[in-house]
Parts: structure tokens; sequence; C-alpha cells
């Protein structure tokens, strides 16, 4: 139900754009962060950091979007919310004594410093990997095609690439800790 609930706002800007085009949808998607940010306030009485940021950065560059009615705005936005997450993270391995993954997760999730360590960097790199290649696929790949078919590879790109890529390097990364997961009495889990 959280992974629906996260993804709710891409969920209605892919509908939207299918429908009206990019500038309803970057209008529905600045609307669908406020109602997400906005609930997970109301039924948790906190706010998600990362939820936060996504909302700052399609507010404002959806807000461009919108004022200038080009898209390149927009298509920045997935760029530059990965690499904030990839600073964040990154930054977080400089002399800190847990990394951001393991004060989010580490309630839930027990694992050595040195595998927290590593798990950090390869989101943070992953991160970074995304970002580039939302840039490349919004502002290099294909130039030479009509704006609207680019724009329309994009949108699948952003829905369907960066998801499933995310999705994928989820799952690999949960493979690769599970053997290191150690329960409370100590043990390792695998």
């Amino acid at each position: 139900m959280q992974l629906l609930f996260d993804l709710f706002p891409l969920i209605l800007f892919f509908a939207a754009y299918k429908w009206y085009g990019i500038f309803v949808a970057t209008g529905v998607a600045i609307a669908a962060c406020i109602i997400q940010v906005a609930v997970h306030w109301l039924r948790n009485r906190r706010f998600e950091t990362s939820h936060l940021t996504t909302l700052g950065v399609i507010v404002v560059f959806g807000g461009l979007t919108l004022i200038f009615r080009d898209d390149t705005f927009i298509k920045w936005k997935p760029t530059i919310v990965n690499w904030i997450f990839a600073a964040i993270v990154l930054a977080s391995l400089m002399g800190q004594r847990r990394t951001v993954l393991e004060f989010l997760l580490g309630k839930k999730i027990h694992l050595p410093v040195t595998i927290w360590r590593k798990v950090n960097l390869a989101w943070g790199l992953f991160f970074l990997v995304a970002g580039a290649l939302n840039y490349y696929v919004a502002f290099v790949f294909r130039s030479e095609l009509d704006p609207q078919v680019r724009t329309d590879l994009w949108v699948n790109f952003k829905v369907f690439g960066l998801m499933g890529l995310t999705l994928v390097f989820a799952v690999i990364q949960m493979m690769l800790v599970a053997r290191y997961i150690v329960t409370d009495n100590g043990d390792n889990d695998g």
C-alpha cells in the first residue's frame, strides 16, 4: 500500500499526460504531491524528507513549466531530485557515525556497519546514474526527432524506465544484503 501511495503522483502524472498533455500533467503532478504530503502528515503527524524534496522541486520546476509553457523545466525534475538524493546519501558517508539509510531503516533492518556503508554508497551512485539517465533521455537521446515524440519518449522512460530500474536495483540490493541481516539475538538470518 505504501508503494502505491508513493507512486500516486507519478501515476496521475502519466494518466494526465496521456489524456491531456504535458502542461495539464504537470499541474496534476504538483497537486498530487501537495495531497501526498498533506495526507502523510495527517496520518503520521510528520513529514517524509523524500516527499518534501520531491514537492519542493516539482513546485519550482513544474511551476516554471506552467508559467513559461516550456516542458524543459519539468524534464529536469527527476534529474534534480535524484541528484539531491545522491548528495544527501553520499554526504552521509563523510565522517558521520550512521549513514542516511541506516538512520532511516536501521530500526527495521539490522546490518553490520560496513554493509550499511556499502548499501549507502550503492544507492548514492544509483541516484547519480538515474539522474544522468533522465538527463540523457530528456535532452540528448534521439535529438533529431520531433519535440512531441521526444517528450513522449521521456514520459515513458520517466514512468516505466526509471521506476523499473529503481525496483530492479532495490530487489538486487535486498538480495545482496539478505545474508548480512542480523536478528535481534545477533545471529544472521541467512
